[in-house]
């Protein structure tokens, strides 16, 4: 997911220090290090969120999305209702994950996602939907609000917001993006969704500066959003797989005192339909959609074994950025 070399000037004038280019060797063999260490591994302890990547396209192209996610990009197709329902039958009859995921691209470009939604909400889990909270939302106004209205905080959603800003959402998102995705997230609030915000670190600014200027701002628009619970206002570390990042050994749990079972994909799956192929497969996480050395298989049971950690994303996002996609 390189970006274009002007945007790598902008974001390195921005933070303020060179970005360096990955090293080639880097990330290669799924058992060691480009020094020959022992790369590390994670074991699916348990699985809590089963995420579905609904498909990639979705109305914006945003600067550095995560999965290159554009109004033209449907290299992940739209997931069907029924597909999705062939996931959740094997989850419950066989594992006692609590959450169900849904993510994009833009999830409600999806004409079946509501279905989907809904399905996964009568069989009892909690539903969390990722989503920009632009038009393709607010054309599903009066669907969303009857399934907040029977099922409650059993449905959560979580907004992008890149910054507090709009000159810094916007050098993400695009302009006009700010005033259409702020209708959205006061829609939701005024209707009473179980309501969160996500966030991105690729400024100069620290944490707790970053979590006081999302809370004036949601103050000024009357949210009770509490910025500083990380629940509420999940911060990601800004992302770019062809920037240098250090591999994670199996020395380094010890070394940075990190459990290994705190890792997304400790605890999590994604379950995805490439175009062109006939059939959904499950990969470990939500960050790694297209890279065949991460495909487990087409059912859960085949995506129960352990990860190497062998994608520039592992480091930068979980292991040295601590975040997770997930609600909890």
């Amino acid at each position: 997911m390189s970006m274009a070399a002007g945007a790598e000037a902008q974001i390195s004038e921005i933070v303020g220090v060179p970005l360096t280019r990955l090293d080639p060797r880097k990330f290669q063999d799924v058992a060691t290090t480009a020094k020959g260490e022992a790369r590390a591994r994670v074991a699916l302890n348990r699985l809590e969120t089963l995420w579905f990547n609904t498909g990639t396209l979705c109305n914006l192209s945003c600067h550095n999305c995560y999965i290159e996610s554009t109004p033209r990009n449907d290299r992940l197709v739209y997931l069907s209702a029924d597909e999705v329902a062939r996931f959740l039958d094997e989850l419950d009859a066989d594992w006692s994950a609590g959450e169900i995921g849904f993510t994009g691209g833009e999830p409600f470009m999806n004409p079946e996602f509501l279905d989907m939604v809904e399905d996964a909400l009568r069989r009892g889990y909690r539903v969390l939907v990722l989503t920009n909270a632009m038009r393709p939302m607010l054309k599903c106004k009066a669907r969303l609000k009857a399934l907040r209205e029977t099922y409650g905080a059993r449905l959560a959603i979580r907004v992008s917001v890149d910054h507090y800003t709009l000159e810094g959402h916007e050098l993400e998102r695009g302009r006009h993006s700010w005033r259409r995705m702020l209708e959205g997230l006061s829609w939701l609030a005024r209707e009473g969704f179980d309501l969160a915000v996500a966030g991105r670190t690729f400024g100069t600014e620290d944490e707790a500066s970053l979590r006081a200027g999302f809370g004036t701002l949601f103050h000024e628009l009357e949210l009770s959003i509490d910025a500083f619970d990380p629940a509420r206002l999940v911060l990601f570390p800004e992302m770019d797989a062809a920037i240098d990042v250090p591999e994670i050994t199996t020395a380094c749990w010890g070394l940075l005192g990190i459990d290994p079972g705190t890792m997304m994909c400790a605890s999590s799956r994604m379950v995805v339909r490439r175009k062109g192929e006939a059939a959904a497969k499950v990969l470990p996480c939500t960050l790694l959609p297209y890279d065949p050395r991460f495909e487990m298989g087409a059912s859960l049971a085949e995506a129960a074994g352990d990860i190497a950690l062998n994608h520039p994303h592992c480091a930068k996002f979980c292991v040295l950025g601590g975040a997770s996609c997930s609600a909890g």
